[in-house]
């Protein structure tokens, strides 16, 4: 498999016009060459001091821009003020053509998959809009769009979800059952999701088909989506390949498509339309950014699975029973003896407490837990240097939100 950055696809979509070698030293993104080199490896796995030295730095170049916490709680509560909106107005067109339950079914299916959660993408959407819009277009009409287009992108969400427990068989989500467990449900839930999909697409005809950028949103769920559904496709069958030919290019490239496009692009994308952002330049910036901040996402995913509290998570964590290429298991390998490395062949990908426990005693062999504590701290740092670096577009609060929200998450 070619590297990441090799990928014409991929350079065409996120190859920013930065001054200098900013795209090298995007860690998040880089070649298969990099991560597998030795000297990647020390650098990761290097003494906290110096870690501790870059933090130090790091936050006193940053010291300046902050947020209140407060008024983030505000907006959520806002936006989640919306949400019985959202199902009346889909329930009403369902019960144009569901005489039997007059849309009680689809009310049920949004209840129970699209409220539970941070609701972190939709409300990142709402708050960018308000911090990129001229002031003379932030009206109680355009800011109650921001957040419609914010529960589109939260549906979008709730169908990843649904769809991903199924093929994963997992049991828990956001601390209830899977949808599909329920006996009256079952793999009729397939069903749900494309409802709810196609929810997504009511809503925007009816708020957003009279502006200049309606367009432009309907070509963005359309291609989230299928950059998405090309990263699950491959996420669910790198289950099937030998766990010893699992690569970082490999667990790169499911990551950028199935986690980092439409869970952090996708939000700030949709609130640039919205806010009547034209320039190429300003996307490419955000892209590159966006997508170094769900890198660094789906890894602190990776560990939660493995090392989370489900009270905190809401979930039962399946990725080593289910064989999953993740960041812990790529790292070991690359740590690993030839006697350890047989032993996780042995054990990865079954379904049974033992060997899912064989599995966590030897990531600990190799420390990775401590690795995984240094990379993050490291990488967070890191991330905000580069977005002190961008040149045009949003307001770096834009990002610095999205990072502080993410730091040492537990959830």
């Amino acid at each position: 498999m070619f590297s990441v950055l090799r990928n014409p696809f991929v350079q065409n979509l996120i190859k920013p016009k930065l001054r200098g070698d900013h795209l090298a030293h995007l860690r998040c993104i880089t070649t298969s060459s990099e991560v597998n080199n030795s000297d990647y490896l020390k650098k990761n796995d290097a003494p906290e001091k110096a870690t501790e030295g870059r933090a130090r730095k790091a936050t006193r170049t940053l010291s300046t821009i902050q947020y209140s916490p407060a008024l983030s709680k505000d907006k959520s509560r806002e936006f989640m003020s919306y949400f019985p909106d959202i199902v009346r107005e889909l329930k009403d067109k369902a019960k144009q053509f569901d005489y039997r339950e007059d849309g009680k079914h689809f009310a049920r299916v949004l209840q129970y998959n699209a409220q539970g959660g941070k609701k972190n993408r939709g409300v990142t959407t709402a708050q960018t809009f308000e911090l990129i819009a001229a002031k003379s277009d932030l009206t109680e009409e355009n800011r109650r769009l921001a957040i419609y287009l914010g529960w589109c992108v939260e549906l979008l969400q709730a169908l990843f979800l649904l769809m991903d427990d199924i093929m994963d068989g997992s049991t828990t989500r956001r601390g209830q059952l899977c949808w599909y467990k329920q006996e009256d449900v079952q793999l009729s839930a397939v069903n749900d999701g494309l409802m709810i999909e196609a929810g997504i697409y009511q809503i925007l005809k009816k708020h957003f088909s009279h502006l200049d950028c309606y367009v432009k949103l309907l070509e963005l769920f359309h291609e989230m989506t299928f950059i998405t559904t090309m990263g699950q496709h491959l996420d669910t069958r790198s289950a099937n390949v030998d766990i010893l030919n699992f690569t970082m290019e490999l667990y790169k490239t499911i990551v950028l498509n199935k986690t980092a496009w439409y869970s952090f692009y996708m939000p700030v994308a949709a609130a640039m339309h919205l806010a009547g952002y034209k320039d190429d330049e300003a996307f490419r910036q955000a892209r590159t950014i966006l997508l170094e901040i769900g890198y660094f996402f789906q890894i602190q995913d990776d560990f939660l699975d493995c090392y989370g509290d489900p009270e905190h998570t809401g979930k039962i964590g399946t990725d080593i029973q289910d064989g999953k290429c993740t960041w812990l298991a790529v790292v070991f390998l690359q740590r690993a003896t030839a006697a350890q490395k047989a032993l996780l062949k042995e054990s990865y990908g079954k379904n049974d407490a033992e060997s899912v426990e064989r599995v966590k005693k030897l990531y600990d062999e190799v420390s990775l837990p401590n690795t995984y504590q240094i990379y993050e701290e490291d990488s967070y740092n890191m991330i905000k240097t580069h977005i002190q670096q961008t040149s045009r577009g949003i307001p770096v609060e834009v990002y610095l939100k999205l990072m502080d929200k993410l730091y040492r998450r537990t959830a």
